[in-house]
């Protein structure tokens, strides 16, 4: 048994150093204060679209500062659904939803938000393409015929789909009344509507853009920030929108600045350079918290790391060896050694925010660490020690890079040969064009319902099936139950069986912990971290 301390995992960290503490800066003062803010990455993508920057960093400098949808999430309380650009909403029956949307909301350009925006923003021309809706055809489809000059990158349609893969259409009943028409039932629709992606845009900016790529670099929205400057791979700057709905926004100026190396990011915060530094991983806590006038801010979140395997690799084709590498995991060890116990290995893909929809699997827990059986399976599966490729990127993730190496080590100790390849972006993990293996991962609820992240990331349109990684027929039926089936029972049966199919049967995935999010800052900023990626800097949640 491979036994490993804190000590032996830190060691294997490498490129890890220790903070280096410099001179502190003062903290500028004016009429209103402004941050700047040390993230490791900005967006994945150079586009400020929520539709094609679906990822962590994304949510990040998106929510709640720039981007608001018709129902907003509690980011700093249980992460459900609150009023946002709608003031109410109503089933009319089970794929019919009526809301009504709040008067006065500026966008800014300084139009007033109608329903013609929120139509344009759930439109084919924004963001379905020529996709048809699951059991069904698009409705309304005239009143917005797509502009060629804003031709949508491939990408965003199948995005759409994933979340919303039902949708025909948005009916404006009136200037402040919508309907959302789904082509078959929905229990998730009102969870849809605050999800990553279900956002409003200004239908005149998109119309007066001069291309769907200059309009990513400065999108009109409501938040109560707007986009001053953009440079990708280098900042991004938000300043303040004076007219937003919710009151005066309590920052003049929020500064995002890519800084990829975790000692960058806290030599800079220490030295005053930067009033936050983002995605610290644990054994850096204590460096931060023993300065005076620092501290760090953090907590687990709805978001859980995974490893993902590629089914069509000639030696993970077979299901025994994918269930090999699940059971040759000791995750305690990893949340011990790399996290100090801040973390924690849930049930598999589930989230305590099931348990309100009565959507949680009592009794599930991830495959046991048992190196005997790995072994076994193995042998079963007449494995020869042909190498299996792992994809890895430098530290996307908090501690991905000495996790990964762990991983290796862990599956060493069973007879499996993983081999790291060292990629620099997401489009190199996914490149098909050469043989893929295991690459990382997250998965998120956000929703607080199984449908996601089970069915949209990993099913019939999620981005494993798209990527052709893994299919698997059984998967695909119970995903249309999750989505249109309207008794609880039954749902709640079909996602536990799709559970037994992706961590035990046919693996797609490995659930290695729940994820958790550290952010140093200086302690006189009246400020608290919310319990996902997002950072919010509200009125409610800042005073001077």
């Amino acid at each position: 048994m491979l036994k490993l301390n804190r000590r032996h995992a830190l060691g294997l960290m490498g490129a890890a150093t220790g903070s280096l503490i410099l001179p502190r800066l003062s903290f500028a003062q004016g009429s209103r204060p402004s941050v700047t803010i040390a993230v490791q990455k900005i967006t994945n993508n150079n586009t400020l679209d929520i539709w094609a920057e679906q990822s962590n960093v994304g949510e990040r400098v998106f929510f709640p500062n720039l981007w608001e949808g018709l129902i907003l999430r509690d980011w700093m309380g249980n992460q459900g659904p609150v009023p946002g650009l709608a003031t109410e909403w109503r089933r009319l029956d089970d794929k019919t939803l009526e809301l009504t949307l709040r008067e006065g909301v500026k966008f800014h350009n300084g139009d007033e938000l109608t329903a013609e925006d929120v139509a344009f923003s759930f439109s084919a021309e924004r963001v379905f393409g020529d996709t048809q809706p699951a059991g069904g055809e698009t409705i309304f489809a005239e009143q917005h015929q797509p502009a060629t000059a804003r031709e949508l990158p491939a990408a965003v349609p199948g995005v759409g789909r994933r979340l919303w893969p039902a949708l025909a259409g948005v009916e404006i009943v009136d200037t402040h009344t919508v309907r959302f028409h789904n082509a078959t039932p929905d229990v998730t629709l009102e969870g849809r509507l605050y999800a990553y992606g279900s956002q409003i845009a200004s239908r005149r900016a998109w119309d007066e853009a001069e291309s769907y790529a200059a309009w990513t670099r400065k999108p009109v929205t409501t938040g109560p920030y707007m986009v001053d400057e953009y440079r990708p791979d280098v900042s991004l700057t938000l300043v303040a929108f004076d007219e937003y709905w919710g009151g005066r926004p309590p920052l003049e100026r929020i500064t995002f600045v890519e800084v990829p190396e975790v000692a960058s990011r806290v030599n800079g915060l220490l030295s005053g350079q930067y009033d936050f530094a983002c995605d610290l991983p644990p054994d850096q806590i204590e460096a931060v918290n023993n300065t005076p006038g620092f501290e760090v801010q953090g907590s687990t979140i709805q978001n859980h790391r995974v490893s993902v395997f590629d089914m069509h690799h000639p030696v993970l084709e077979n299901p025994l060896v994918r269930r090999a590498l699940t059971h040759s995991i000791d995750r305690q060890a990893i949340v011990e050694a790399l996290w100090g116990g801040q973390t924690v290995i849930p049930a598999g893909l589930q989230f305590e925010s099931f348990k309100s929809g009565d959507m949680f699997i009592d009794g599930w827990t991830v495959p046991e660490f048992d190196l005997e059986l790995a072994r076994d399976l193995l042998r079963q599966a007449n494995y020869n020690g042909d190498p299996i490729p792992y994809r890895l990127l430098n530290n996307y993730y908090t501690n991905q890079t000495p996790t990964g190496q762990i991983l290796v080590e862990m599956w060493k100790q069973a007879g499996l040969n993983v081999e790291i390849q060292m990629v620099e972006n997401w489009g190199q993990v996914m490149d098909a064009g050469s043989q893929r293996g295991i690459r990382d991962w997250s998965a998120s609820a956000n929703i607080n319902d199984p449908v996601t992240p089970m069915v949209a990331q990993f099913g019939p349109n999620g981005q494993v099936q798209q990527a052709r990684e893994w299919s698997n027929d059984e998967v695909n039926k119970l995903s249309v139950v999750l989505e249109t089936s309207t008794d609880g029972a039954e749902r709640k049966k079909a996602f536990s069986r799709m559970l037994e199919i992706c961590e035990r049967e046919d693996p797609v995935y490995q659930v290695l912990h729940q994820n958790a999010v550290f952010t140093g800052m200086k302690s006189s900023l009246n400020w608290k971290a919310a319990p996902a990626f997002a950072m919010d800097f509200r009125s409610d949640n800042w005073s001077s």
